[in-house]
């Protein structure tokens, strides 16, 4: 059977060998708090790959210290942690899978000691510190860590990066109106507010010329919030800045109940894919080959990206290629059980 799943696909100069994805998931496994790659981060993607997906990406990896979700997130603010990453970059490719990077800041959303900051002085909830207004100075800093991020991911042989705009993370605080309420050029407007976002992308293409991602909330889930449609206005001009491809999640700047059912994200991907003319990822409950062969052949998406089904299986891609009736090539030492 012809499999849209297991198709390749070449973005730039790197081709997946098929469609799935490992969604970036935080560990927070950096045993003493410095952000260094350890065993732990070794064994759980290397053993996707061995798993036979496509392209894995390396959980929200802190571009400043103060940009970590919590002490024991990864980092890549330091030249010292492009070794540890290498190894990772290295391994995963021995396995023949290619491997990206997720560069984030935590924003308002760190739970560290000392000051956090964010784009206005508002916490994400109650019980959370409140963060320090970002100066023009603190602004600039951050959009230079991104670029020195994207250096050291470079250097350290990553294939493709991804920019964590997404879930409430200080990207996501700055594109919302319901977490950005600054009266300057950051601020007051859809442009305004997109305008830190367009800064990275163009810092970051000044040491990066493979492909670039970029991960979105594409729905606030609030009245006074964006939805759908603003966030196909803000990948148009992602596209028109040189972004390969908009990776679509949802919700997480402010507290909302979701409807949550299988595939509920997939409409903004879909949508985003039409009104920008951008390749699109679809994430968020999709579970089955099945379902993800639907998304594919119907054009509602270019790659799919899993996250908790690959912790609970992480040779899903065997499982999803016996659903669809593809013969699926296994490592030769998994030969006689495969």
């Amino acid at each position: 059977m012809s499999s849209k799943l297991f198709s390749p696909l070449t973005i730039k100069d790197v081709t997946l060998k098929n469609r799935i994805v490992m969604s970036p998931m935080c560990m927070y496994s950096c045993e003493k708090e410095d952000g260094m790659v350890n065993n732990w981060h070794l064994t759980h993607y290397t053993s996707r790959a061995v798993g036979q997906v496509g392209l894995i990406i390396v959980e929200a990896t802190a571009v400043t210290p103060q940009g970590r979700i919590s002490p024991r997130d990864l980092g890549i603010w330091s030249d010292e942690h492009r070794s540890g990453l290498q190894q990772l970059v290295e391994m995963v490719h021995e396995q023949g899978a290619k491997i990206g990077i997720q560069l984030a800041h935590a924003g308002r959303k760190a739970e560290l000691d000392g000051p956090i900051i964010a784009p206005s002085a508002i916490s994400f909830s109650e019980n959370m510190k409140r963060p320090e207004e970002m100066t023009i100075k603190q602004i600039q800093d951050t959009v230079q860590a991104f670029k020195e991020g994207a250096r050291r991911a470079k250097e350290a042989g990553f294939d493709i990066i991804e920019l964590h705009g997404a879930h409430g993370y200080l990207i996501n605080e700055f594109l919302s109106p319901l977490s950005n309420h600054r009266k300057d050029e950051y601020g007051g407007s859809m442009e305004k507010r997109y305008r830190f976002l367009k800064e990275i992308i163009e810092a970051v293409k000044e040491v990066w010329s493979g492909p670039l991602f970029v991960r979105i909330s594409a729905n606030d889930y609030h009245e006074e919030g964006y939805g759908p449609a603003d966030y196909a206005i803000m990948a148009s001009w992602m596209k028109e800045q040189g972004v390969d491809l908009v990776d679509c999640s949802s919700g997480a700047v402010v507290r909302a109940k979701i409807d949550v059912y299988p595939g509920y994200q997939v409409p903004y991907a879909e949508l985003i894919r039409k009104e920008a003319n951008v390749l699109t990822g679809a994430v968020g409950l999709i579970t089955s080959g099945i379902q993800a062969e639907e998304i594919l052949k119907n054009e509602r998406a270019d790659l799919i990206f899993l996250a908790r089904e690959l912790l609970r299986d992480p040779y899903w891609p065997r499982t999803a290629a016996k659903e669809l009736g593809v013969n699926l090539t296994p490592p030769k030492q998994y030969e006689r059980g495969w």
